[in-house]
């Protein structure tokens, strides 16, 4: 087929789907149609296509954007009303590199207000519905990209991830998203960026369908930062020691995890047992209980330079007055507030937190010492598995219940640990099942390895009303 083909099959798709899911926030098809028509140009004068393949690995193939990364002449939000005339006059840097590598962008897709909410909902775009059941969140804050991906809108789509923003919405959505190591991906041309210790967190990473996409997004998004990582080396799945941990040891704060996301995790380690021969250790890691407390108070911790974290409450004032979080909620409560309830309880969470210092030190160094715990676990040679969530993908605004639920991804952003989520079929109601899969820091390669295998052992994406 034609490149022309290609992008017409897609946009068309677009045009068909996203009135029911409101996931692709803003289009350049236009664009899109003529870089394709360029793309055929280019194979015709290059007939053997060998000249073309190094130069463009992704010559070609139709992606999708996280709207809160710079497109050049498309919105940059980030669901933010006091940014809703905001256009993107570049692009960001891992955008910049797939298009030098061939991708041709077909829109930026919904994010949560800030991204900083695990339901892709904000006042500029509405709410973004979940492919497999409409009355269900896609997740956040990278929740359109997974939806526009899973529902077959796009191929391979761009998110960030510093609280589990890629993996939710993989594990919601049923596909697969990586959480690159951090450091080894640039942050670079999005908006919020992270600053301070926060820079240590945040992970921009690949998202697709297809297991194998991974490592192709990871190298042309990495540049020469994938030198850091050991893609190269031949990985032995029999050699893996793999670890398993069925939930974080019953936290409070967090839903206890959903028996047939215990049973998927289950079946992998019986699988993995019986085909590969290997032995799987179930291992119990007391400090992952208080996985939202460290998290909460290593966001908010001074780097090494004593450099305040950023307010969330000043990044949603953007670079004008502060929000008062108290008084958005009054204004919440009589419909007169421009900002969603999670990102005003967000708001409000940040300010007591400040309140109790001395705790918050003691959870910073719990948090390292359960890092240097990991770590020892880990060494180069082991995969932990690990919920992706303790639920299923929740109904529309529940999340706002459980606010908490995020402490399954969002630990491994804070021990600087990548993570791939792999999808494992559906449920009994039809929605997507999956688990993360756990290495120690430049191991990336273990996790995709394993995710490969299992998308063929477990049949990975499964196409939104095909059962």
């Amino acid at each position: 087929v034609t490149c022309i083909e290609v992008v017409e099959a897609y946009v068309e798709r677009i045009r068909e789907i996203n009135p029911l899911i409101n996931a692709v926030v803003k289009d350049r098809f236009e664009e899109a149609l003529q870089e394709a028509r360029q793309v055929d140009q280019l194979l015709s004068e290059c007939p053997g296509n060998d000249c073309l393949e190094e130069k463009f690995p992704l010559l070609g193939v139709p992606i999708t954007v996280k709207e809160a990364f710079s497109l050049h002449g498309m919105p940059n939000t980030s669901g933010l009303v006091n940014r809703w005339n905001v256009v993107a006059t570049s692009d960001a840097t891992v955008v910049s590199r797939l298009k030098q590598a061939g991708a041709i962008p077909l829109g930026v897709t919904n994010c949560s207000e800030l991204c900083m909410w695990y339901e892709s909902s904000n006042r500029v775009y509405g709410r973004t519905n979940n492919p497999y059941d409409l009355q269900r969140i896609a997740g956040g804050s990278s929740g359109g990209e997974g939806c526009v991906l899973a529902a077959a809108c796009s191929v391979i789509g761009v998110g960030s991830d510093i609280g589990g923003s890629i993996r939710m919405p993989a594990f919601f959505n049923g596909i697969f998203g990586h959480k690159p190591t951090t450091g080894v991906v640039p942050n670079d041309g999005q908006f919020p960026n992270a600053q301070g210790v926060r820079t240590s967190f945040l992970c921009t990473g690949p998202m697709c369908r297809y297991a194998e996409d991974l490592e192709l997004m990871l190298r042309v998004m990495a540049g020469s930062g994938i030198d850091k990582l050991r893609l190269n080396e031949k990985v032995s799945l029999e050699k893996i020691r793999f670890l398993c941990m069925y939930h974080d040891g019953g936290s409070v704060f967090v839903s206890p995890v959903d028996k047939e996301i215990l049973q998927a995790q289950k079946k992998v380690v019986e699988h993995l047992e019986s085909e590969l021969g290997v032995h799987v250790q179930h291992v119990a890691i007391h400090k992952m209980k208080y996985s939202f407390q460290i998290w909460s108070a290593m966001m908010s911790s001074k780097d090494s330079d004593g450099q305040e974290a950023q307010l969330f409450t000043d990044l949603l004032g953007d670079h004008g007055k502060p929000v008062w979080p108290l008084w958005e909620l009054v204004k919440w409560l009589v419909g007169m507030s421009s900002h969603t309830l999670p990102a005003i309880a967000l708001g409000l969470t940040e300010k007591v937190m400040k309140l109790n210092p001395g705790g918050n030190a003691k959870l910073v160094s719990m948090g390292k010492s359960l890092q240097e715990e990991m770590e020892a676990l880990l060494r180069p040679d082991a995969v932990l598995l690990y919920p992706s969530h303790p639920t299923i993908a929740p109904r529309h605004n529940s999340p706002i219940c459980m606010p908490f639920n995020f402490a399954y991804t969002a630990i491994f952003n804070v021990l600087g640990l990548p993570v791939t989520q792999c999808p494992l079929g559906l449920s009994s109601e039809g929605l997507p099942l999956g688990v993360q899969l756990v290495a120690a820091p430049y191991n990336d390669h273990l996790t995709l390895a394993v995710a490969r295998y299992l998308e063929e052992a477990f049949g990975g994406w499964v196409l939104p009303g095909k059962v």
